[in-house]
């Protein structure tokens, strides 16, 4: 008989300190134009897939490219909530173009999420002029889903942080005309 992992065993938590306030935090992770500079693994690869439907309910659509390749590796999922600059809650689901090695398949309780999805719980907490992120990814099949998944994530963060030094200190002017455009000023 096949013991299912305990839930804690399946979740993975990251949490990261980050030196941006979090209303540009949050921005970057639901903008397509800044998620397609900082969501990859690593960064030799690229993003040329990035749309988001922001809104309870709203799809979402990424795929990170690595070095010699044509194929991306494309997830997506379903906003559950959408609470800016706060939090977000959404599934995940790798498309079919994964090797199946790489899917996991859902472990979640009933009804929480369907087979072969997972669930992603970001926060975004002001903490000391910065942001504290915590990532909860919840429901992966079994551990080594859940920690190839975190080597893929702090992967991102890396990026994420290295895009957010950018926008601060070396392109503050880029960043107010970016604010300026999604707020419909000038």
């Amino acid at each position: 008989m096949t013991q299912t992992p305990a839930v804690s065993e399946t979740t993975l938590h990251v949490t990261r300190k980050l030196a941006a306030p979090r209303e540009l935090v949050f921005k970057a992770w639901t903008e397509p134009e800044l998620l397609a500079q900082w969501w990859r693994a690593h960064a030799g690869f690229s993003t040329p897939i990035a749309d988001v439907d922001l809104r309870v309910g709203g799809k979402y659509r990424l795929g990170m490219l690595p070095p010699n390749t044509d194929q991306p590796l494309v997830i997506g999922g379903i906003f559950r909530e959408v609470v800016p600059p706060e939090k977000l809650v959404y599934t995940w689901v790798w498309e079919p173009n994964v090797p199946d090695t790489q899917i996991p398949s859902g472990s979640g309780p009933d009804g929480v999420v369907a087979p072969g999805e997972t669930l992603v719980t970001v926060e975004f907490h002001d903490v000391d002029g910065g942001t504290e992120l915590v990532l909860t990814h919840q429901f992966f099949a079994d551990m080594e889903m859940r920690d190839k998944h975190g080597q893929g994530w702090n992967g991102c963060l890396e990026q994420l942080e290295t895009l957010l030094i950018t926008l601060i200190v070396g392109n503050q002017q880029k960043w107010d005309t970016f604010v300026m455009k999604k707020s419909g000023g000038c």
